[in-house]
């Protein structure tokens, strides 16, 4: 066999424009399934880091919008709402109730509405956020409805340029309101998450203050694991969906399970496109059977003299073969190192990490052998069942 394969290589030298014409099919079709499969991992990994590795735990609870029957039950986030689902679903560490509010700051001269959000003590430590400088909320902050404020960092920046918030007093108007809040914290800039609140304030002064004994806008129940927050989605919504008697009385969705159908989806996406890519390397195939074809016709007294000297029809089927394979074989090389040179130079030229998928490499590589294999078949075949006489007389 590997006299074979010397002896095909020898047959490509001296047919370099055939060789390479059959090559390029091979080429294109292992390339395009190595930059598609590899533009779906990196997609996927970019949405990951988007996401993030916080609040994977978390399943946020909020109100739906589908039309209630008459006889359905509207569902209130309050106490007995979290006591409940504490009581009914497995897997729950922790429920934490939020409540947004439109509020404008005002510090001197700059003014700007914001995203400000009432939360309850240990919220932004479960979400993985740090500070930048100061404190997080106490127990006895939410308990007594302190009027104090954290600032994400963009918002610190905008009304403290000069990074001095911390212990600066800063005005909240809400409700045509106005309050004074002292700033105790300034958190580091967010790169990743969901949670993108330009200001927070305890959860104590948004029932103290705005609203006695509020309802919760967004609860946000924690998981006690990343895989379990995926299962709650569906329980909370059966659960909420048996309570109200109305499908859609609620949204509910994790983190987790939106990253993991992100996945799905881009998943599919990278096989649909591969699948397509490979199209290519069974063209090439096909082209690979009509070159072979005509070495055959081209080489019947080379193969009539083989027989002649002894050559079984076993010999010449496996020269053929191995000739029609080692095109694939040297075209799927090439097209891995012609895919992995365009995915490095997308990478280059977009600004993103790129992510070299090795399963596909080795399924595509492989896949263009067995093509040629498959398409060397018939021609091998032929030429195995040359009879020598015919062959040698050159008809």
């Amino acid at each position: 066999m590997w006299e074979d394969f010397i002896y095909a290589l020898q047959s490509f030298r001296r047919n370099k424009t055939r060789t390479f014409l059959s090559l390029l099919g091979v080429i294109i079709g292992v390339a395009s399934v190595i930059v598609i499969t590899s533009m779906g991992s990196s997609s996927t990994k970019q949405v990951s880091d988007t996401f993030g590795t916080s609040g994977l735990d978390c399943v946020s609870i909020s109100q739906g919008f589908m039309r209630r029957r008459r006889d359905s039950v509207t569902l209130r986030f309050d106490e007995s709402f979290r006591t409940n689902l504490f009581d009914n679903i497995r897997g729950i560490k922790k429920v934490w109730f939020k409540n947004n509010l439109n509020a404008t700051l005002t510090y001197g001269e700059t003014s700007g509405s914001v995203n400000c959000s009432a939360i309850e003590t240990g919220y932004l430590e479960m979400y993985n956020m740090e500070l930048e400088s100061g404190e997080f909320f106490t127990v006895t902050d939410n308990q007594a409805g302190a009027q104090k404020i954290i600032l994400s960092h963009d918002t610190a920046q905008t009304f403290f340029p000069a990074g001095d918030a911390v212990g600066k007093k800063i005005m909240l108007v809400s409700s045509n309101v106005t309050f004074g809040f002292k700033v105790i914290g300034v958190l580091k800039e967010q790169t990743t998450g969901m949670e993108n609140g330009a200001a927070f304030v305890p959860r104590g002064f948004y029932a103290k203050k705005i609203k006695p004994n509020p309802e919760a806008s967004t609860v946000l129940v924690q998981a006690v694991s990343n895989e379990k927050a995926v299962e709650l989605v569906d329980q909370i919504t059966e659960y909420c969906t048996k309570l109200t008697g109305t499908e859609g009385s609620v949204n509910v969705m994790s983190m987790q399970s939106m990253l993991n159908q992100m996945s799905e989806i881009t998943k599919t996406m990278s096989i649909m496109l591969s699948a397509i890519a490979a199209i290519s390397l069974l063209v090439g195939g096909i082209g690979i059977m009509n070159i072979m074809i005509v070495t055959v016709t081209e080489r019947k007294q080379e193969i009539g003299i083989r027989k002649a000297l002894g050559a079984s029809p076993a010999d010449i089927r496996q020269q053929f073969l191995v000739e029609s394979a080692s095109i694939t074989l040297i075209g799927g090389i090439l097209g891995i190192i012609a895919g992995i040179g365009i995915s490095l130079a997308v990478e280059y030229v977009q600004k993103q990490s790129f992510i070299i998928n090795v399963e596909a490499c080795i399924v595509a590589f492989v896949f263009s052998v067995f093509v040629g294999i498959f398409f060397g078949l018939n021609p091998a075949g032929r030429a195995a069942k040359l009879d020598p006489v015919i062959a040698l007389s050159g008809e």
